[in-house]
């Protein structure tokens, strides 16, 4: 049979699918609102294999409206207007369901295009997306869908559908071959919660496994699959962020697993960005030379490129986790921005500005030079007049700041 398992075991009722208890559980919201009876414009958002197109063809065919479906990745603007215009025909006189798989892949006006149409419930849209919808759907048509997050499967909930699959094919061959739990555990384990990964991973191991698929077995036909990992998309940004939040909070052993495991998937070039910012983000001004050290450690890496690169680029991680925190800097600009952002200090001083900024009649505040003055510092207003008790910066609690406002307490005090 040529029909992946994946397919042959798609659930046709809400209740024979896998996992997402939180949405198709009996208190989810997405059962909830479906018992009620209404059918909302939604969207479905996570990553690929968890779902999300079995439940919408489920609730297509509760709807009881015509079903069409197109993928945004191959789709162009004649099909959407192909599909469209069947909502000026007898059939699709009450409205259509399109359901729109990989929705970010269309482009702005692509997504347009359908706002009408579901404003006036001709289309009722279910689009399902891998990445964030809040950054990739265009805003006009996010405000008019119910956004719903389907997550990764658990192992155990990966394992229970292996049962599932192990029946139905041993049904399908009229055998009554077995799974062993080591084997069942490194299946679920390595699909990285994509249920239809794990299946098509079983139905391999079935067909080289004598009466029991073993471990080994497993092994066998496994390959590398450190995890469902699209260096595109969400998943880069929430590894790139975990490595950044662990050592934002000095836990260099969480660290430098996830700096591993961006590696080892193949994202040198977002490990390098990354860490060149939280030098100045979380690092700071608490130890200013962590900068030039991760620079440094930045160029080795891509000069050396991998396997190589671990090692230089360790090094850094393990230096920025275990340094002192600051993130004064990174608040110092936010405040201001906010300022900026208000409208607020449109004039600068006058003393700031060059001659020839100035017309007839204007006022120039001279401009005092402070290196002609003790210490290289004289008292002097720099910032506009509507700003100029403003505190953006506040020195952090660690030494290397403290000792600078020690010594400009004193120098601007004398």
């Amino acid at each position: 049979m040529n029909t992946p398992l994946a397919v042959r075991l798609r659930p046709q009722t809400l209740d024979e699918v896998c996992g997402q208890k939180h949405l198709l559980g009996e208190k989810g919201a997405l059962k909830r609102l479906l018992s009620s009876g209404q059918i909302r414009n939604m969207i479905f958002y996570g990553p690929s294999g968890v779902g999300k197109t079995t439940v919408a063809r489920i609730v297509a065919n509760q709807a009881g409206l015509p079903f069409r479906q197109l993928n945004a990745t191959t789709a162009a603007g004649k099909d959407i207007k192909e599909v469209l215009a069947e909502t000026e025909g007898l059939e699709g006189m009450n409205g259509i369901l399109l359901y729109l798989d990989e929705i970010q892949y269309f482009n702005k006006k692509q997504q347009q295009t359908l706002l009408e149409y579901i404003e006036d419930g001709r289309v009722t849209l279910i689009a399902s997306t891998t990445e964030n919808p809040y950054f990739y759907v265009y805003k006009a048509i996010l405000s008019r869908c119910a956004v719903f997050e389907f997550k990764p499967l658990s192992v155990e909930e990966i394992e229970e559908n292996l049962a599932r699959g192990m029946t139905a094919m041993n049904t399908e061959n009229g055998t009554e071959k077995t799974l062993s739990e080591d084997a069942a555990r490194y299946i679920a384990e390595s699909s990285g919660g994509d249920v239809r990964a794990s299946l098509n991973f079983l139905e391999l191991c079935y067909y080289i496994a004598s009466d029991r698929i073993l471990l080994e077995d497993a092994l066998s036909c496994a390959q590398r699959n450190l995890t469902a990992y699209d260096r595109d998309g969400d998943d880069k940004y929430e590894l790139l962020s975990a490595l950044q939040k662990s050592i934002r909070g000095s836990d260099e052993n969480a660290a430098v697993f996830y700096l591993a495991k961006l590696l080892e998937l193949g994202d040198l070039q977002g490990a390098c960005r990354r860490l060149l910012v939280i030098a100045s983000e979380d690092v700071g001004l608490a130890y200013s030379q962590a900068a030039v050290v991760v620079k440094a450690c930045v160029d080795s890496a891509l000069m050396v490129g991998m396997p190589e690169a671990r090692i230089p680029l360790v090094h850094a991680t393990l230096l920025l986790a275990t340094a002192p925190k600051s993130n004064s800097a990174y608040e110092a600009y936010a405040r201001a921005l906010q300022d900026i952002e208000k409208g607020l200090g449109r004039d600068m001083p006058s003393c700031l500005k060059n001659n020839h900024f100035f017309g007839v009649g204007d006022k120039k505040t001279p401009y005092v030079y402070p290196h002609d003055y003790p210490n290289h510092w004289v008292c002097q207003q720099y910032l506009p007049d509507d700003l100029k008790d403003r505190r953006y910066y506040t020195f952090g609690e660690n030494k290397t700041e403290q000792a600078a406002r020690a010594y400009w307490e004193k120098i601007k005090k004398q």
